[in-house]
């Protein structure tokens, strides 16, 4: 299991998934409000006074811990490898919906207050969608591989 260069990049996603719902899509700091989007919410920061909403932001969250937890599940089962891709096929869905999710949600509070710049959460999903692509391709080259030995007994 350990051995397997896809579980090297499964855990790569994982972590990204883990290390991406701590940081912010989006920033701005102007002189007395701060504006924060992170995947799970939404901050306005006002005199000290801070306003969060939770709702619809808190769907690219879930969807990340989703795409942690298939991932894991992935890893997990290293003994199939056609659940392990069938795993992998969801987990590349659901991380194009967090992909979505961001993009939208970046776009609704760059319209609303004018500041267009990218957090490094963008970069991090997207270095974990294609470690999911990655682990995806050497899934199923063992699995031909496997498949090509059993034709030749």
């Amino acid at each position: 299991m350990w051995q397997r260069i896809q579980t090297l990049f499964l855990l790569l996603l994982v972590a990204s998934m883990a290390v991406s719902l701590f940081l912010p899509i989006w920033k701005l700091t102007e002189r007395t409000k701060e504006f924060q989007l992170y995947p799970l919410h939404f901050t306005i920061i006002e005199n000290g006074e801070q306003i969060t909403a939770y709702f619809p932001y808190s769907i690219t969250a879930i969807l990340m811990v989703a795409a942690a937890t298939i991932g894991i599940m992935e890893i997990r089962r290293f003994d199939n490898r056609i659940i392990q891709i069938k795993l992998g096929t969801l987990n590349s869905l659901i991380l194009a919906g967090v992909m979505i999710c961001i993009v939208i949600f970046y776009n609704s509070v760059t319209k609303e207050y004018g500041y267009n710049r990218f957090g490094l959460v963008m970069w991090i999903t997207f270095f974990g969608v294609a470690c999911n692509w990655l682990a995806l391709r050497f899934i199923r080259r063992d699995e031909k591989l496997v498949r090509d030995s059993d034709r030749i007994r």
